[in-house]
């Protein structure tokens, strides 16, 4: 057989082969079968092993077998190569490595079933250690295949098996594995690791079970290797994001960790920092609650408000993402009640949302505050039990009676007239606040307000327009769910003029004055 197809003209297969791959998309079965009645697998297989000089050649057998295996078809015939799939998750060359890898994929995505016999096939031979050689030795193509044919592997319950056995060996451990690799080996295991824990409830448990969590634990408190950290520290944020994650990560001492770092003075700013951006987006979920307790959330609240006045005037970035942190936090109501019962963190935020001197904080702090008072939030869930509400309202008055302009219409005022993405900010937080009759009050009685957000011509860019249209519609829903403010006469007509604004819709508002132009004209004709 081998003699049988050591002869070929590789001008011509060269030549075949960059047709048949250089369609894009899946070929189909048809198409496939046709390719291999003129070159059969086997002779591609031998011209791929035995390639000598002919420049373009490997390239071109590999985006072509990988077209092959990709369909059902091509995928059948897997099973009767092993052999070449096991040499070649071995060879020299990474795209021989990565198209192993992703043959592994096709086999088990195309042909594995409940008899198991794609998974069957890779455990009669020892393939899938030699994948975990390609996930930390291979480049970075090698390490995503390897990857992605590890993660179909555990698919199944046959895989499960193989990848969790119930005596692991030395090869095939995943925490000793992540022991003896080279750091950028590690943070590809554990990356591994958020994979498998993402492809069901039930390898999550497992992996959980294995302790593998742990790995990732220890990863973050070796602060020495900020690198690994910040990358290990979004992996965690990943595995919070799985539908069932959250309830083992709540598990684990992740929280505690970010914590220790936020009050780490010793390290480094940029992982305190996203220390902080992953605890405000871990306990930004609406139901947080029911996986970590208010003790938890306010722990994390307590070290970011420690750590705001030794950040003032020194480090912009950090203070920034303090900010951003705490909004993210109050974006949920039971997060934003947490925040404002402690009255320091609450405090830093509104004085920095209307703190004109510094540009960056005062913009990270308007739209925090924006989340806090519920702009993200459904209308029936913006406002807060009463003991949040008071010390908003408290905070608010305060910062505006210490202010120029003494009441916070004109607080609110001043931010409108800023430059557009302080306006942007400016629209959500009236969006939320208008919720409170102390605020909305506040915004309808100052005429200059309301010519803004009902002026279809002050936002030029798409998110602006947005912005202004959902601060009209929010302000004119809190005017008309109020009897006392609708019989108001003083505020039927801003009710009114709201109305009309809305009914504009956001964008291409009637009656603009400077339509788009072409730029190119026409042709005059005879």
């Amino acid at each position: 057989m081998e003699e049988e197809y050591s002869i070929v003209d590789t001008s011509k297969l060269l030549q075949a082969a960059s047709d048949f791959s250089f369609d894009p998309g899946t070929r189909s079965e048809a198409a496939v079968k046709e390719f291999l009645e003129s070159f059969p697998l086997p002779l591609i297989i031998s011209a791929l092993q035995t390639k000598g000089d002919v420049p373009g050649l490997e390239d071109a057998l590999i985006d072509c077998l990988e077209k092959i295996f990709r369909t059902r078809y091509g995928a059948s015939l897997i099973p009767h190569f092993m052999p070449f799939i096991v040499v070649g998750l071995q060879a020299y060359s990474q795209r021989v490595r990565a198209l192993s890898c992703k043959t592994i994929s096709s086999l088990l995505e195309n042909l594995e079933d409940n008899t198991g016999l794609a998974a069957s096939l890779i455990k009669e031979n020892d393939a899938y250690p030699l994948l975990l050689n390609c996930l930390i030795d291979g480049d970075e193509q090698v390490a995503v295949a390897a990857t992605d044919a590890i993660r179909n592997l555990a698919g199944s319950q046959q895989g499960i098996e193989i990848v969790f056995p119930s005596t692991p060996n030395e090869a095939t451990d995943i925490t000793k594995l992540a022991a003896r690799c080279s750091p950028l080996g590690r943070v590809r295991v554990l990356a591994l690791i958020v994979k498998l824990f993402s492809t069901s409830r039930a390898v999550a448990r497992l992996v959980y079970n294995s302790n593998l969590l742990g790995v990732l634990e220890a990863e973050i408190r070796n602060v020495n290797d900020t690198l690994i950290t910040l990358s290990v520290l979004e992996l965690f944020y990943e595995l919070a994001e799985v539908q069932h994650g959250m309830e083992y990560v709540s598990q684990t001492n992740l929280l505690p960790l970010l914590i220790s770092i936020i009050r780490n003075s010793s390290a480094e700013s940029m992982l305190r920092s996203r220390a902080m951006m992953i605890s405000g987006r871990l306990l930004s979920k609406e139901n947080i609650i029911t996986f970590i307790d208010e003790s938890g959330i306010k722990a994390v609240i307590t070290a970011i408000d420690e750590r705001l006045p030794l950040l003032d005037n020194q480090d912009a970035d950090e203070y920034e993402c303090a900010l951003e942190a705490l909004g993210q936090i109050g974006s949920s109501s039971q997060g934003a009640a947490l925040l404002l019962s402690n009255a320091s963190a609450a405090k830093h935020v509104v004085n920095a949302a209307f703190d004109l001197h510094g540009r960056g904080r005062q913009l990270a702090a308007l739209h925090s505050l924006g989340n806090i008072v519920g702009e993200t939030r459904p209308e029936n869930n913006k406002l807060l039990n009463s003991n949040a509400e008071e010390t908003l309202r408290r905070l608010v008055y305060e910062v505006a009676s210490n202010s120029p302009k003494l009441i916070p219409s004109g607080l609110v005022l001043s931010i409108l007239k800023l430059e557009s993405e302080f306006r942007i900010a400016g629209y959500r937080l009236i969006a939320g606040l208008s919720a409170r009759p102390w605020f909305l009050v506040e915004i309808c009685s100052r005429q200059e307000i309301i010519n803004i957000i009902t002026d279809s011509y002050t936002e030029t860019t798409k998110i602006g327009m947005e912005a202004r249209y959902n601060c009209c519609e929010a302000t004119y829903k809190a005017l008309a769910s109020s009897s006392k403010f609708l019989s108001d006469p003083a505020l039927s007509g801003t009710a009114e003029k709201l109305l009309e604004a809305i009914k504009k819709g956001p964008y291409l508002a009637k009656g603009r004055k400077y339509e788009a132009r072409p730029e190119v004209a026409t042709a005059d004709r005879f």
